[in-house]
């Protein structure tokens, strides 16, 4: 029996006419006379009898009804399933993000997220720039979100939002706590260095470049929080984004812009040739907005 013959038997069955059927089906009873006669065509057997008026099951039509009864409510729960999907109102997204943004970034958006569609599921990783390609393409994360990602071959960008990088200082070092700070202003002072971070500590590392500051380092990291939290023991300054800054901050230390400021993208990282769930892009506009609010 095909899918149709299927539907059109529990139909039948179930309503005890071929007018009830049409009409519970919303098509015409023409159809369901036609699909009904297919069906019984193909098997070589009759599945009703018509006595004055009604449809009554063969003992074929009992014997096969117990089956056609599981594989209905199988067709029945996979129609469900597809429209909750296009409804957004379950599903699953795999997102991999920069270990900064774990911080309030992502758990705020996910619980603007879940206000509205709850019964979405996440699975969240923290995810680094040189290992990125690989995981959208082992389709660990649908959308991984990062800082300066590169460039990479069959992988798209979406331009997020930018952020900045900042000094995070002790504040008996600056007591009037500056909100801007220029590197040759802090050339002698200890850094905690995170030059080899990646594409962060790449382009802080640039910035000491063109302004020729030469910064001593006794301590290196490769993690933007430990870094700040070594600051907030007194052990140099170090410089870390934005959003890592802010969540890290003490009494005892202070942020500060550079000058001038250090901007830094934040981008979302699909597969081209795969595009985005549905899910994912009703996702988006929530973790934009998150960002935006930072700002």
């Amino acid at each position: 029996m095909r899918l149709r013959h299927i539907e059109i038997f529990h139909a039948i069955y179930t309503t005890g006419s071929i007018t009830n059927a049409a009409n519970m089906l919303h098509v015409s009873q023409p159809s369901v006379s036609k699909v009904l006669a297919h069906a019984e065509l193909q098997l070589g057997f009759n599945l009703f009898k018509r006595i004055k008026g009604r449809l009554i099951p063969t003992d074929e039509a009992e014997m096969l009804y117990t089956e056609v009864d599981k594989i209905y409510k199988q067709i029945l729960a996979l129609k469900n399933t597809t429209d909750n999907i296009k409804k957004l109102e379950f599903g699953r997204i795999n997102l991999g993000i920069s270990p900064a943004l774990g911080f309030d970034v992502t758990p705020i958006s996910i619980a603007k997220y879940h206000q509205k569609f709850s019964n979405v599921e996440f699975n969240i990783t923290t995810i680094h720039n040189d290992s990125v390609q690989q995981a959208l393409m082992e389709h660990k994360c649908d959308l991984a979100v990062l800082f300066a990602p590169e460039d990479m071959p069959g992988v798209k960008a979406i331009d997020l939002t930018t952020s900045e990088l900042v000094i995070v200082y002790p504040k008996k070092l600056f007591p009037h706590c500056p909100d801007k700070l220029k590197l040759s202003e802090v050339a002698d002072v200890e850094f905690i260095d995170i030059t080899s971070s990646g594409p962060l500590g790449d382009i802080a590392w640039k910035r000491l470049l063109e302004e020729k500051v030469a910064p001593k380092s006794l301590i290196k990291v490769q993690t933007y929080f430990i870094a700040a939290r070594l600051v907030a023991q007194g052990l140099g300054i170090c410089i870390v984004d934005k959003f890592t800054a802010e969540n890290n901050l003490t009494e005892d230390i202070a942020i500060a812009s550079f000058d001038p400021l250090l901007n830094v993208s934040i981008k979302g990282l699909h597969l081209e040739n795969k595009g985005l769930p549905k899910v994912v892009q009703e996702y988006i506009p929530y973790l934009t907005e998150v960002f935006a609010s930072k700002k």
